[in-house]
């Protein structure tokens, strides 16, 4: 007999917007893993992307899902499609984008987890001092998203 205590339904899942052309869903918010880690799905529409910016407190792994995503990661540029997962490190800049014409499904997590607390603010809309916001989550911003 399994525990569906903590299951939660893909169908049932809250999914909000950061940004035009971006929506996410926190799958494992830190709270339910006692702060150890987060889990965030994105679909991102052709074309969005996000700043290069660096975290100072949790390291990212993004695991392409569906599509095909760019991911800069200091120095580097990396192609990533379904399937593929990219480490990116506390400390490294980076930023990750749609390149193609259709959506591309993503999977972050992060560890510690915390950050998608920044999504949900952000998400909830009104008045949002974007870097008082950006320091309390220790996120430096670098530059403007990677794709436009």
């Amino acid at each position: 007999m399994t525990n569906q205590e903590n299951a939660v339904n893909i169908d049932e899942a809250k999914w909000l917007t950061a940004r035009p052309g971006e929506r996410f869903c926190v799958r494992v918010p830190a709270a339910a893993t006692d702060g150890a880690y987060s889990i965030v799905e994105i679909v991102a529409d052709p074309g969005d992307s996000t700043p290069l910016h660096v975290h100072e407190k949790e390291d990212e792994y993004l695991l392409v899902l569906e599509g095909s995503a760019r991911v800069v990661l200091g120095e580097q540029t990396i192609e990533a499609t379904a399937g593929q997962t990219v480490e990116m490190k506390r400390g490294i800049p980076h930023a990750w984008g749609n390149p193609s014409d259709k959506p591309v499904r993503l999977l972050f997590t992060a560890t510690p987890g915390g950050c998608e607390e920044a999504l949900v603010i952000i998400a909830q809309g009104g008045e949002i001092d974007l870097p008082a916001l950006a320091a309390r989550f220790r996120v430096t911003h670098l530059g403007p998203p990677i794709l436009g």
